[in-house]
């Protein structure tokens, strides 16, 4: 379900990461270019902190989630995802893939990287996925909220979390 990402999926990841919906749900909201992918892409190669893996659903490749800031002696890091939409989206897969990919992330933070919490932020007006997150045990950290601008605006930016006992 999830695998290594590799340099023959770039131009799928960022096809994915571009898609206008995405971005909407983003804190970085600007289209990705060539250049820009590939720079991020080669920091990722350079940082052991870092993975990007794909996930696949049904055979069919249809996200990617990222771990970042992996701390092995703290078993922490941040985690993030997204979605081939439209692919998704066409074959009437969005949401049970979705919840599969979150399912299957917690699996690896928790069996893989053997961490003992994770967490990630959402843009508050985002409550479906806040609300997914909750579902799978993920609790919001008061104290790690913050705001932020995204495209002039002030976005209040929330972080939940999830460790092994919730």
């Amino acid at each position: 379900m999830l695998r290594d990402a590799h340099e023959s999926d770039l131009g799928t990841i960022r096809r994915w990461r571009n898609h206008p919906k995405t971005r909407t749900a983003s804190i970085y909201t600007a289209y990705i270019t060539p250049e820009g992918h590939a720079q991020w892409w080669a920091n990722v190669q350079a940082d052991p902190a870092r993975r990007v893996l794909i996930f696949a659903y049904h055979g069919n490749d249809c996200g990617v989630v990222t771990f970042n800031d992996h701390d092995p002696e703290a078993g922490t890091a941040e985690w993030g995802f997204f979605l081939d939409v439209d692919g998704l989206t066409g074959r009437g897969e969005l949401l049970p893939a979705w919840m599969e990919l979150e399912k299957a992330a917690v699996a690896y933070a928790f069996d893989d990287l053997k961490l003992t919490s994770f967490g990630g932020r959402t843009l508050a007006w985002n409550k479906q996925v806040i609300g997914l997150h909750r579902r799978f045990g993920f609790v919001e950290v008061p104290e790690r909220c913050y705001t932020t601008g995204i495209d002039g605006q002030d976005q209040l930016v929330v972080w939940t979390e999830k460790t092994r006992t919730t």
